[in-house]
């Protein structure tokens, strides 16, 4: 994803690097909680604002924050320095503690930038724990940074997605609980590949539909499931929200059925929405919302990436819901939208890292025989 705020080098002075070590520890904390750091008086006016941004509701179907954000006093700042998610955020001429932090901790030329507005929006990312995001926002003036604000958030509210992403990849992708030999079946059959978590299970597998879908949870009451579906020899037209939702459609109806087919998943048109996104450097539709079955005894949220491959002419559909009635679902759909990431062509794979999959099935095989 393109953003538009201009990216800056913040030159960190003593003041933030007093208590820094040569080696970080992992930071800490919730995924989704936000501490900003800001003067009490500043904060009132500007947290409603804060909350419009990094607060921004989804529904799954209960009404989820994708984050909270809880304030301190800069006084706190020593104790927070291994927190996940931290943001500083005054204005250059107010005077406030906060104030005086950040414009000690810049150079000159990025303070003349802030004051020009030409910036207003610093990150640093493992400044002292590592997988860390700090965050600084300031503007010459309150309103110029309430307003700058809103008019880029959904540039801000992304560095915060993408940084816990991130973080959350690196704790799903690990090779001691994979199933190469499935993906290694996957490259081989179909010249794609998605991380197989060893929770998840092949659950159908229709070269005559281009259609494979893994599960995980089956039969309980959390489930998640995936599929990718893919159009050959198809043109990049095909990308517009009203032929991926029919193709949507069709395809859950024909394969999400319940086990005595008297009901099939439908989509639930009150809260989807589809916008362009960059996904793994393609251009891509996600449509996100609500799924249920046609008789409404059940549903949940499910995100959907579709895009064309100029490589393989193809067009690639990559799908996954979440069926757990009794929890909330923002985190595992957070989940489930990482493992989609991982999603690779079989040319976009590394050479080593296929071979090394491609060696699991030809093991696997061996033991077989």
């Amino acid at each position: 994803m393109k953003t538009k705020i201009t990216f800056l080098t913040l030159l960190i002075l003593s003041v933030l690097t007093l208590s820094s070590c040569n080696s970080k520890r992992k930071a800490k904390g919730e995924e989704d909680k936000i501490i900003i750091i800001a003067d009490s008086l500043e904060f009132n006016l500007l947290e409603k604002s804060l909350n419009e941004v990094f607060g921004k509701l989804i529904y799954t179907p209960q009404p989820e924050q994708l984050f909270r954000i809880e304030r301190r006093d800069i006084s706190y700042l020593n104790k927070l320095k291994r927190t996940k998610n931290v943001l500083i955020i005054a204005p250059l001429n107010s005077n406030s503690k906060v104030s005086k932090f950040i414009n000690k901790s810049i150079d000159e030329n990025v303070k003349n930038l802030i004051l020009a507005d030409s910036a207003f929006v610093i990150n640093k990312y493992d400044l002292w724990s590592t997988g860390q995001l700090v965050m600084f926002l300031s503007a010459k003036d309150i309103d110029v940074l309430e307003q700058k604000l809103l008019a880029n958030k959904d540039d801000l509210l992304f560095y915060f997605k993408d940084i816990s992403n991130k973080r959350l990849a690196k704790g799903l992708y690990n090779s001691r609980f994979e199933k190469k030999n499935i993906e290694a079946k996957l490259i081989t059959d179909y010249g794609w590949m998605i991380y197989m978590q060893a929770d998840y299970k092949l659950a159908m597998n229709k070269p005559e539909d281009n259609f494979v879908w893994i599960r995980r949870g089956v039969n309980t009451n959390m489930e998640r499931w995936i599929f990718i579906h893919w159009i050959d020899d198809a043109t990049p037209e095909f990308l517009n929200k009203d032929s991926i939702g029919a193709k949507r459609d069709e395809i859950t109806k024909k394969f999400y059925t319940t086990a005595d087919n008297k009901a099939y998943v439908d989509h639930y048109d009150d809260y989807k929405m589809s916008k362009e996104v960059n996904f793994n450097e393609k251009y891509a539709i996600m449509t996100q919302g609500l799924w249920r079955f046609n008789d409404q005894s059940g549903g949940g949220p499910f995100i959907n990436y579709t895009f064309y491959d100029e490589e393989t002419k193809r067009i690639y559909m990559l799908d996954a819901s979440i069926f757990a009635p009794k929890y909330l679902k923002k985190n595992l759909l957070q989940q489930v939208d990482v493992l989609l990431h991982s999603f690779k062509t079989e040319k976009e794979i590394p050479s080593e890292r296929k071979r090394e999959i491609l060696e699991e099935l030809e093991t696997v095989e061996s033991s077989e025989e």
